[in-house]
């Protein structure tokens, strides 16, 4: 045997044993369902060099060991919770009905904290009116204002903010902003984010990208900080879809307006937002303000219920997908949910068509036009078992419906950045407030409603005239969710 042929054998044998080892990788990889295991085995085994490569690059849920151990440091290090003064006692303690203090339970399993009476809110549906409030708020900030966002982009509505926040701090206010690395570049790099810096403002990057060709050596890429909090003062925060950006959303203009969802919280719910962003904040920025964590929690007045959590790669496994699911197997009545992607687990599809058939008047809103294909593909792939269940469809035609909601019965009501899919079940960090107040779902079900006023209904008849190559595609698209 010559020198090339031995060469090429041990070149063979080691890639074999290479592709073995990642296939024993995929096998044994903690919190990981059946069906994943076996996309990554099948696409390991049939193209080996190109599979190895795209399960180095996308293949755990991993932000590197370094970055999940400072978080953990400074999570496990922060102060728990204060109560409230003696004095607001009353307001604090939350009333719910014991049919729905198992949603509460488990919200505070995720992140810890209890559910806080007190509370009111405001909806918003408009993207400039929901700029417009939250620079109002910084503009009367007293104390601090602290601000996180996965995209900041560098148009009209993303430099009224820098400059809101630039005024703050030009009379003394402490200015905390923080970015998410991938989503904001434009703004990170940007002179307003250095302008900010120049005026007092503590800026700080989230998931940093750094060098994008070294970057996968310490953890995912595509592992993002997707949450959207602004705390004011201790007192006010805002939830929900909205990112700091135009409506005309200018980085994906053809499928503008996009359309979202937030409230603006005032109460004691403000500081169970406050801890997470100050968790997110003393991760990446060596300052340690844990003094903020420390006064007793203001209820000045009485209110609703509410109860913040977060959930991401470096907290509990399956923790947002179990809050969904509670709810959808909580509703006895009625189901209304508004998200632009749709990419669920099966337990996930399983408990949305169950509530349908055990009579619970089930709706989903999707977008009609959706930034992502493939999204849109794999989506579509489970309206056939959703319809045959009995859950109504729509899609929104006035732009991308990008808002968030998820609401029960018409009592219970959970805001805030998550989707419905497998990036924001195990990949993305993610925000979201659960809420008991008929008055304030009432509000949000209107909203929905105008939602569907402004949708086309999806039938039986519709998706089973699809032609065999377009379910193809959907069907072949949805099996990639696992890997994804």
């Amino acid at each position: 045997m010559t020198t090339g042929a031995v060469l090429t054998s041990v070149g063979y044998v080691g890639l074999i044993v290479l592709e073995l080892a990642f296939i024993a990788r995929a096998i044994l990889r903690p919190h990981r369902q059946p069906a994943s295991r076996v996309a990554w085995v099948v696409v390991i085994a049939a193209v080996p060099v190109a599979g190895i490569v795209v399960y180095v690059l996308f293949g755990e849920t991993n932000i590197g060991r370094r970055r999940a151990a400072r978080t953990r440091e400074v999570l496990e290090a922060m102060p728990p919770l204060a109560t409230a003064a003696p004095n607001e006692l009353p307001h604090l303690e939350a009333t719910i009905p014991a049919r729905y203090e198992h949603l509460f339970r488990t919200a505070r399993s995720i992140s810890g904290f209890e559910t806080y009476g007190g509370n009111s809110a405001r909806l918003f549906s408009v993207s400039d009116e929901t700029i417009e409030a939250m620079v109002a708020d910084i503009d009367a900030a007293e104390e601090h204002v602290h601000l996180l966002f996965y995209i900041w982009l560098t148009d009209h509505n993303g430099l009224e903010m820098v400059e809101a926040l630039k005024r703050a701090a030009g009379r003394g206010v402490q200015c905390r902003a923080m970015a998410d690395g991938l989503g904001s570049r434009a703004m990170i790099e940007s002179k307003h984010w250095k302008a900010m810096r120049a005026a007092d403002v503590h800026v700080a990057v989230a998931l940093p990208i750094g060098n994008p060709l070294l970057r996968p050596l310490k953890g995912r890429i595509d592992l993002r900080n997707h949450r959207k909090i602004l705390v004011i003062d201790d007192r006010i925060t805002f939830c929900g879809s909205q990112n700091c950006a135009d409506a005309e959303f200018l980085v994906k203009a053809k499928y503008a307006p996009w359309v979202d969802t937030v409230m603006r919280f005032e109460g004691p719910i403000a500081r169970q937002n406050q801890h997470l962003f100050l968790g997110d904040w003393m991760s990446y920025v060596d300052e340690d303000v844990d003094a903020l964590l420390r006064p007793p929690v203001r209820a000045p007045k009485p209110g609703f219920a509410a109860q913040a959590f977060g959930t991401g790669p470096t907290v509990r496994y399956s923790a947002m997908p179990e809050m969904f699911e509670s709810l959808m197997f909580t509703a006895r009545s009625e189901i209304v949910i508004t998200t632009p992607y749709y990419v669920p687990d099966e337990a996930m599809q399983n408990g949305l068509c169950a509530a349908a058939r055990r009579g619970v008047d089930t709706t989903i809103v999707f977008p009609a036009r959706n930034d992502s294909f493939v999204v849109a593909a794999a989506s579509r792939s489970y309206y056939a078992d959703l319809l045959a269940a009995g859950v109504k469809i729509f899609e929104y035609v006035g732009g991308l419906l990008h808002a968030k909601t998820f609401t029960i019965d018409g009592e219970v009501t959970l805001i805030g950045s998550a989707n419905m899919d497998r990036r924001s079940f195990d990949l993305n960090y993610e925000n979201n407030i659960l809420l008991y107040d008929p008055a304030m779902t009432t509000d949000m079900r209107r909203l929905q409603d105008h939602y569907i006023s402004k949708s086309n209904a999806v039938t039986p008849e519709m998706v089973a005239a699809w032609s065999v190559s377009r379910r193809l595609w959907n069907n072949t698209v949805a099996m990639l969710g696992p890997l994804l």
